[in-house]
């Protein structure tokens, strides 16, 4: 007999097969619309994605523009370019960091460490190992093959000439950025616009040259430049100052030679010196900076040409006045006196201001600005003049970086600013650079144009052709042309009447030369001036009917007898005077 059971329901095949492919159909749906939005709505971003593992995307360095200057009738390279290789390493690719290592530093040198460091680092896409390397090591580091570990083509400046004009050129860094003078100002010219490499790379970094998604945008090379100087002037330059220095026994200076009716910069030196390509061994940052252009310094006596000029400009006095000098001024409670070889009391004329170097002079020009005393019209009148003809207190514009301004005491605001006005008609109480100095004189004894300094001749496009740089007029009627003839002439009697005291050869009458000695106290930081500390100046030109050069020497704190100025600066005047009309095709009178 059968047991009894209870009543089960029966479910047919059929029914679980139903339910079974429900579920398979409901399964499926999930699927194809998770499919849906990843392919679909959510492409874009899985794309990227994927792209980003496998996109690489390099700078490709523009060719930087090269550096040449004249040499008589050529142009010569003073700064080219050479090819050297960084090695660099994308860690996620490199399979074994250690040999990596290892195999590496037998071709390049340094510390197998370091680089397994870098080669390991994680989370990193770019590690640089090394920086110019030779043709060579690269070549034998691309024979390698090693995964993930690659190099790149990178301009580095060299330098024909050595350290000929490293101020004035300033050095490119490391990171390719032009650092101090012409490399600087000219970066956005000189660097040019870098290119751009994104590739699609397989497995072992290397990209995939025919895939569709490879994008190369080509550099655009910088632009050469041409410069005003020129290599043999500024050679022969360099060795005078360097030469005048050390008779001098002082450490440093500079001095510039300038077109006066272009103002075109036919050299410019500074000593102590550098070799850029070596800017690295470099420990002292000052010796980068063109302190021609950079560091303004109280000028002293030779400013007293320029004071002369703004007196007979505004007509307060003429060439031919003469004044009874007393041989010192009481202003604002302070005595203002001479040198020791002024004469004493006495009637003195402008050629005597000049020829003597009288402070009191200089006092007494200012006084007749102000209609016979220092009050606040003869200061305003004279600011105009030191700021607004000559350019002193704000920048010329030159090529260079660092360049400064100097600085010029407000006429209005301050204390004791009559004796602050007094101070700065000969010199003192205010600050200048060599480069304005010379721009200033310039644009008087040229008549009165005054000329923006410049180092740039032209620029070379990559067709060849300049883009020929015009002189720049920054403004006319600086002083009336009459004006500029007289202060020529009252600067050619400094000369005549003191070159044996300045150790220069006997003038020669077939060529105008004209000068004037500048000795200043060096300022204290805290204020006031060092007694036993001097600067030495001295601004001049030399030409034929007219000037065709303006010189400007500086020495720094020179350590023989006599006055900075005279016994200084002077000699290394009249070397530069020489040099110019025996080698360089000064025009003599007609």
């Amino acid at each position: 007999m059968r047991p009894n059971r209870p009543n089960v329901p029966i479910i047919s095949t059929n029914s679980r097969i139903r339910w079974w492919y429900s579920g398979l159909l409901l399964i499926m749906a999930i699927f194809a619309v998770r499919l849906f939005y990843l392919q679909v709505i959510r492409h874009d971003y899985y794309e990227k994605a994927a792209l980003s593992s496998q996109l690489k995307q390099y700078e490709i360095p523009a060719e930087r523009g090269g550096i040449s200057a004249h040499y008589g009738d050529k142009v010569t390279p003073i700064v080219l370019n050479e090819i050297r290789y960084t090695l660099y390493a994308d860690p996620k690719f490199v399979v074994n960091p250690s040999n990596t290592a290892t195999l590496l530093q037998k071709i390049i040198g340094g510390n197998a460490k370091d680089y397994q460091d870098k080669l390991a680092k994680a989370g990193s896409r770019y590690q640089i190992l090394a920086k110019k390397l030779s043709l060579e090591q690269k070549d034998a580091i691309i024979n390698l093959k090693l995964k993930g570990v690659g190099t790149q083509p990178v301009n580095y400046r060299t330098y024909p000439q050595g350290s000929l004009a490293s101020q004035l050129l300033g050095y490119v860094n490391d990171d390719g950025i032009g650092t101090y003078g012409l490399e600087q100002a000219l970066e956005p010219t000189l660097k040019g616009k870098p290119g751009q490499l994104k590739a699609i790379t397989d497995a072992s970094g290397v990209p995939l040259a025919a895939n569709r998604d490879n994008l190369i945008q080509d550099p655009i090379a910088g632009k050469d430049v041409v410069l005003t100087i020129d290599i043999g002037l500024q050679s022969q330059l360099e060795d005078i100052l360097k030469s005048g220095l050390d008779k001098a026994k002082s450490s440093s200076g500079g001095a510039l030679i300038m077109d006066t009716t272009t103002g075109d910069i036919k050299a410019m030196a500074n000593y102590p010196t550098y070799n850029p390509a070596e800017y690295y061994k470099v420990e002292n940052a000052n010796v980068f900076s063109n302190a021609t252009v950079s560091a303004p310094l109280e000028i002293g006596s030779v400013m007293k040409p320029l004071t002369a000029a703004s007196a007979l400009d505004q007509g307060v006095v003429n060439d031919n006045t003469t004044y009874y000098d007393p041989s010192q001024f009481t202003v604002d409670g302070y005595k203002i006196t001479n040198i020791e070889e002024d004469g004493g009391p006495g009637t003195r004329s402008i050629a005597d201001i000049l020829q003597l170097s009288l402070n009191t002079g200089a006092t007494w020009l200012l006084m007749q600005m102000g209609g016979g005393q220092i009050n606040q019209k003869a200061r305003v009148a004279w600011h105009d003049y030191m700021v607004n003809h000559y350019g002193f207190g704000q920048l010329t514009g030159i090529e260079q970086g660092y360049e400064s301004g100097g600085s010029i005491p407000d006429p209005i605001k301050g204390s004791a600013l009559n004796l602050q006005y007094a101070n700065t008609a000969f010199g003192q109480g205010m600050s200048a650079t060599p480069l304005q100095l010379a721009a200033a004189l310039s644009s008087v004894v040229n008549g009165g144009t005054y000329y923006k300094p410049h180092l740039v001749d032209a620029y070379v496009n990559a067709d060849g052709s300049q883009d020929v740089q015009q002189p720049v007029v920054v403004r006319k009627n600086v002083v009336k042309e009459a004006v500029g003839a007289d202060i020529v002439g009252l600067m050619e009697n400094v000369i005549n009447k003191n070159w044996p005291i300045y150790g220069m050869s006997r003038p020669n009458p077939s060529y105008a030369i004209g000068g004037k000695t500048g000795t200043a106290q060096v300022a204290k930081a805290t204020g006031g001036y060092y007694d036993d500390k001097f600067n030495g100046m001295f601004m001049g030109f030399v030409g034929g009917n007219k000037p065709e050069y303006v010189i400007v020497v500086r020495v720094d704190e020179p350590k023989i007898a006599g006055y900075a100025g005279s016994k200084a600066a002077a000699p290394i005047f009249g070397h530069l005077v020489d040099l110019l009309i025996n080698n360089y095709g000064v025009k003599p009178k007609v």
